[in-house]
């Protein structure tokens, strides 16, 4: 595929990721506004996370964290971080830290959601 049809790819992802996420957080939820670098804003903006989205034939989700949790860093941004990645054909993942997923879990058992 190439590059602008990859990039659409990405964007396409970014949008769809976003309406999922809208649906939850409200229509404050969007693609963020993209730099060449995309320091500026996540790729979903508008929700408690810092949104990393990836879309590609097999998506390095390690990277992409990373990649996330950088931006994040350099923004001054307090939010957790989370990796939406999707490879072509299959379900998408959420990658979080450890501790990150542990702060979900918690939240989740206490508000009695077992």
């Amino acid at each position: 595929m190439g590059g602008r049809a990859s990039r659409r790819k990405g964007h396409d992802w970014e949008r769809a990721v976003a309406k999922r996420l809208r649906a939850i957080f409200g229509t404050a939820v969007r693609r963020g506004w993209q730099s060449r670098d995309g320091a500026e804003q996540p790729d979903v903006d508008g929700s408690p996370w810092w949104v990393e989205c990836k879309r590609s034939k097999r998506p390095n989700i390690e990277a992409a964290l990373v990649q996330a949790e950088d931006a994040a860093a350099r923004a001054n941004d307090g939010r957790a971080v989370m990796a939406v990645c999707k490879a072509d054909g299959a379900p998408a993942t959420v990658t979080l830290r450890l501790d990150d997923a542990l702060d979900l879990i918690e939240e989740w058992y206490e508000r009695g959601s077992r």
